[in-house]
């Protein structure tokens, strides 16, 4: 060959096919390497079966025959599983290894004898089946029987050489299930390895999540992805990545509905930013965000509301009593009301949610309400500052205003809270118990903004029918922040302060 001959390189191009899960196909950049053979660990009831069916039922949707090889199930039990699912398996071909005949004690060579000769049997009945029907799609289930059989390592992994290289050669795509206990060596034959994990807690539902353990030649969605199990099958939540989502958007400021408020925050709520309401239970915090939410609504924007600790049945009477009604706007659509159990919730799936009313609904305010249900949803605190400040510079790049409440402990002197989200947030709104006159009033502060230009003074806070009333600052107090302040008497409390008919209120 000539000095400057070299071999012309050879570009390949990928062709996916569908697993039949939307969110499992994202993370795979779009579904798996067709004529690839994977394998699929988890330990029983993660859900490997579940998926497995639902692949093959999206290649049915495709026309593309499916063959379903069972060793552990029977025919029945799987059309079973189908069933509660909702799903027929009459397109998908299911061949049982292990039928009667192969039970009876009597008879010899039976596939549940482990030897060579049985092996081997297994091994071309399956090809035979496979060359009978020529699928596009086989599932393998599973593969801890063919271990058995196989009854040491070097056997065992030769067979399944054998099979990777007869399923390539009629071009099938190829599921491979394991209950975890296979040899790590076995990942060097697979294209693919997909792990399913299921934890259990000390309360509320067990939490289901995957992770890719290999993907030869595609660029993946690393680390771990919440799933859920129920009826219909598996969804899967992709991790949320901010830095995939940014958009343009004006970052102007908009009214709270308070020219007070607006006052202290330096000219309203700023598009593209998050605020963080703090202070200790019924203080207003929650009141705060609807009057914040409803300015919104009124100026014609969507909104979502989710609701964690209160019932919504609760929140809107108590909004409709302070002169705030919600209900026009739930009956338009324009805001949504969204219920959450956080016992049963993972947190991929409230980041889906969020995502789902900013791009579907077109949500551009959100209210989180509250975060200390949702501290507690998670498994350690370090994962729920990951998870907020994805799901917070996710909001901010999509110029969504989103407001967090955080009730703290206590209520007069030493507050404090179950986590520090403070360095999170853009503004933070402080509200705060304090006693004058014989009475406890509140007091509310903005301690940061990273936009506006904020007022430092700390002014009165008052709620009424006609939703707040924020008053002139506090300039004759000490100590208010503290909850233990000392009067001077000479600034008038708001309701010292005359009506319009100049009669005190």
């Amino acid at each position: 060959m000539p000095p400057d001959a070299r071999p012309s390189a050879v570009s390949f191009r990928r062709t996916s096919v569908s697993t039949g899960i939307a969110g499992l196909d994202d993370i795979l950049a779009g579904g798996l390497t067709r004529e690839r053979l994977y394998l699929l660990e988890g330990t029983p009831g993660t859900g490997k079966t579940t998926l497995a069916l639902q692949f093959l039922l999206d290649g049915v949707a495709r026309g593309e025959t499916g063959l379903y090889v069972t060793l552990s199930e029977s025919s029945d039990e799987l059309r079973a599983a189908a069933a509660s699912h909702g799903w027929s398996l009459d397109d998908i071909e299911i061949y049982e290894l292990v039928n009667e005949l192969g039970l009876d004690p009597d008879s010899e060579q039976s596939v549940l004898h482990p030897s060579e000769v049985e092996l081997g049997e297994t091994v071309r009945e399956v090809m035979e089946r496979v060359d009978a029907l020529n699928p596009v799609r086989v599932v393998f289930d599973s593969l801890s029987e063919l271990r058995l059989l196989a009854q040491n390592p070097l056997r065992y992994r030769r067979q399944i050489l054998a099979l990777k290289q007869f399923f390539s050669a009629r071009r099938c795509t190829v599921l491979l299930l394991d209950d975890g206990t296979s040899d790590v060596q076995l990942h060097s034959i697979a294209h693919g390895v997909v792990l399913l994990e299921q934890t259990q807690r000390a309360f509320g539902a067990e939490r289901r999540r995957l992770r890719i353990l290999k993907m030869r030649g595609v660029k993946v969605r690393g680390g771990y992805h919440d799933f859920i199990l129920d009826t219909g099958g598996l969804t899967v939540f992709p991790r949320l990545v901010a830095a995939e989502h940014g958009t343009d958007f004006d970052p102007t400021a908009a009214s709270t509905g308070s020219a007070e408020l607006d006052l202290l925050l330096g000219g309203g709520l700023v598009r593209g930013t998050n605020t963080l309401l703090m202070g200790p239970s019924g203080v207003g915090k929650t009141t705060t965000a609807i009057r914040c939410m409803l300015a919104a609504l009124e100026r014609g924007e969507k909104a979502t509301y989710f609701l964690f600790d209160e019932g919504s049945a609760t929140m809107l009477a108590r909004a409709a009593m302070l002169g705030m009604n919600l209900h026009p706007h739930l009956e338009n659509g324009s805001l949504t009301l969204l219920q959450v159990d956080p016992a049963e919730l993972a947190p991929g799936e409230f980041s889906s949610r969020v995502r789902a009313a900013v791009e579907e609904h077109g949500s551009t305010f959100l209210i989180l309400d509250s975060l200390n249900a949702y501290i507690h949803a998670m498994p350690g605190e370090q994962y729920l500052v990951l998870q907020m400040h994805e799901l917070l510079s996710y909001l901010n790049q999509k110029g969504a205003t989103t407001l967090l409440v955080l009730g703290q402990h206590g209520v007069i002197g030493d507050v404090r809270s179950d986590i520090d989200l403070s360095y999170l947030s853009d503004g933070i709104l402080l509200f705060r118990y304090f006693e004058a006159k014989g009475e406890v009033r509140t007091a509310l502060s903005v301690v940061k903004s990273r936009i506006n230009a904020h007022e430092r003074t700390i002014r009165e806070l008052k709620l009424f029918a006609g939703g707040l009333q924020v008053g002139e600052a506090l300039a004759g107090f000490q100590g208010v922040l503290s909850g233990l302040p000392s009067y001077d008497g000479k600034v008038a409390m708001l309701n010292d302060a005359p009506a319009a008919d100049g009669t005190p209120e």
